[in-house]
């Protein structure tokens, strides 16, 4: 609605991200929404932004827990890009998130971490494999933000937001809207030099 409102066009589509099966489906509804909404037949920016955290100690996780954050935040990642990638423009842009806890270690985070890292990697492999089409490929790893992520944490319990507070330079917490002009930023043209980067968006948080 609020898109609607500035007088562009917008489509909504469910997608669980986790589920590699549902990526051939998702993509024909991409393409058939991209010529009955838009007349064209691709698309030029693509946000890998899907996630959840599955916080546990090292010695307590479980297969089912780490297949669950593989398949959301590594394969997901990887196949739901390929299959989308016919339908990205040449000259198109890709971000991919990863976190601050592949540079700083935080008990619990193991498994989650991990994933990013292994995202933060990919993201240098596409960068590489996608520039002949002059697509670019970079990944933007926030600090902790007041978002629902991880339950609202960060942004509904006071001791905790004080405590990333206490440990970020610029002494806030970070909020979405510290998070999403780096991603525009790199979408825009402005940064068409800019590639296989990883962008850390934190406030300077565990300097």
């Amino acid at each position: 609605m609020a898109i609607e409102a500035l007088g562009r066009k917008a489509v909504a589509l469910r997608l669980d991200v986790g589920d590699i099966a549902s990526f051939d489906g998702f993509a024909k509804q991409v393409q058939e929404a991209l010529r009955s909404v838009w007349a064209r037949d691709r698309f030029d920016h693509l946000v890998n932004n899907a996630g959840a955290h599955h916080p546990a100690p090292f010695d307590q996780i479980t297969e089912e827990d780490f297949d669950r954050l593989c398949n959301l935040h590594f394969k997901g990642v990887l196949f739901l890009t390929q299959k989308l990638l016919p339908l990205i423009a040449e000259g198109g842009r890709i971000v991919n998130l990863s976190t601050g806890l592949t540079r700083f270690v935080s008990a619990g985070s193991a498994a989650y971490a991990s994933m990013k890292g292994a995202v933060e990697i990919l993201t240098r492999y596409m960068a590489k494999e996608l520039a002949p089409r002059g697509i670019t490929v970079n990944v933007v790893a926030p600090g902790a933000t007041e978002t629902d992520f991880f339950g609202g944490a960060v942004r509904d319990n006071p001791a905790l937001n004080r405590e990333v507070a206490a440990n970020t330079a610029l002494g806030r917490t970070g909020v979405p809207d510290d998070i999403g002009p780096m991603i525009a930023s790199l979408l825009s043209d402005a940064n068409r030099w800019v590639t296989a980067q990883r962008i850390e968006v934190s406030g300077g948080l565990h300097l």
